[in-house]
């Protein structure tokens, strides 16, 4: 027989594993359904997720109220999810917003500006020749402004936060399963969830968090409105001798013009392998992947060497102090909505919710956003109202 529970995320993902703490701390019979991270991507057929990495910049500034708020919530939980778990994933190094200087138009640098403003937000605004001495291992172009978010800015380790998120909801009752789901059906008010190993598990209600995942119409019953983009981040080795210099070095936000999107850029953070690596992200153009089989074959191809060295000549002209002889890349996915907020709704079912559509804007702000999508399943919709905003999710 299988298995019976009230509720099942699928999905252990940033969002996925959020919305298991909180909603197992309100009800029991809850199981957060997911596959861990594979050992060798070339060789792994099965799905991935984009939290299998070690720094996400994280700050309380944005331009969107709504994503601000997001944001803003998840930061003042992070202390709590740190404290009760004994995992740190949090490190509050700053955050540095620097594009070409003010001059009487709109600029990147007057609406961030203008969001800390209406956000209460204590930022310091530096011209170029404070940039340059305070940030000397930076070279920004003649006429830079930056904006500086020194408190609850900084980075997050994804990989620890998924772990705390998980290991929270365990100790309050929930059953965590390494599985992979490969459909989901409902037969009047049971929902059956099957996996790639041959199980089943049935449950009241259902809530589908797989990221660019979610496009898979056997999860959800239908093709959801999902843009799933391809990204690749590059790192390059930082050796000992560099670390001295960058050991106060901030996550950074980077447009050396007000045309392009720019670069986002996190400090020296060691890795997995025992090596540590400053690592840049920013694409030049979007690659689209329509569908599941292409989202799986990208994350195995580890990335755009276009990408690559486009990222190694912005590196060269940001950091031209820096050894970049040493640098590697990887393969990650963003998954946009019409409306560019998460979706976080039912479906066609009352019994089947959605919780994807990260934006490219989610990791920082992952514990609210899973905590919406608890309340969507516990109580049938979202009951805050402190967003005016109702989340909803399109079908194509």
């Amino acid at each position: 027989m299988a298995a019976r529970f009230k509720y099942i995320i699928i999905g252990s993902g940033m969002m996925g594993a959020a919305a298991a703490r909180h909603l197992s701390k309100w009800t029991d019979g809850v199981a957060l359904i997911g596959p861990g991270e594979p050992d060798d991507y070339q060789r792994h057929d099965g799905v991935f997720a984009s939290h299998y990495d070690e720094a996400r910049i994280t700050r309380t500034i944005d331009q969107d109220p709504v994503w601000a708020r997001l944001a803003n919530r998840s930061i003042e939980r992070y202390g709590e999810i740190s404290s009760e778990s004994g995992i740190d994933f949090y490190s509050e190094v700053g955050c540095l917003m620097v594009g070409p200087g003010r001059a009487g138009q709109p600029s990147y640098v007057g609406r961030v500006l203008d969001a800390a403003g209406r956000l209460g937000v204590e930022t310091e605004t530096l011209g170029h020749d404070a940039l340059s001495k305070r940030f000397s291992y930076f070279a920004f172009q003649d006429g830079a402004e930056g904006v500086w978010e020194e408190k609850r800015a900084g980075h997050i380790n994804p990989r620890r936060l998924v772990k705390a998120q998980c290991l929270l909801a365990e100790r309050q009752g929930a059953t965590l399963i390494a599985e992979t789901v490969s459909a989901v059906s409902q037969d009047g008010a049971i929902v059956t969830v099957t996996t790639a190993e041959g199980r089943s598990y049935t449950a009241d209600k259902v809530l589908v968090a797989a990221g660019g995942f979610s496009i898979n119409e056997a999860l959800v019953g239908a093709r959801l409105d999902l843009s799933v983009y391809a990204r690749t981040i590059a790192f390059y080795e930082v050796g000992e001798g560099a670390m001295e210099e960058l050991k106060a070095m901030p996550s950074l936000i980077w447009k050396w013009n007000e045309e392009d999107d720019g670069i986002y850029l996190l400090p020296p953070v060691r890795y997995r392998d025992g090596k540590t690596y400053v690592k840049i992200g920013g694409d030049p153009d979007d690659l689209l992947l329509p569908s599941e089989p292409e989202i799986r074959d990208w994350f195995k191809s580890g990335g755009r060497e276009t990408t690559r060295r486009h990222l190694t000549d912005v590196m060269e002209r940001l950091m031209p102090r820096l050894d970049l002889s040493r640098s590697s890349m990887a393969a990650c996915v963003t998954s946009f909505t019409p409306n560019n907020y998460p979706a976080i709704a039912m479906t066609a079912s009352d019994r089947i919710g959605v919780l994807t559509g990260g934006c490219g804007a989610a990791a920082k702000s992952s514990d609210e956003i899973g905590r919406l999508g608890a309340e969507l399943i516990f109580h049938g919709s979202i009951i805050d109202d402190g967003y005016p905003v109702d989340f909803h999710a399109e079908y194509r």
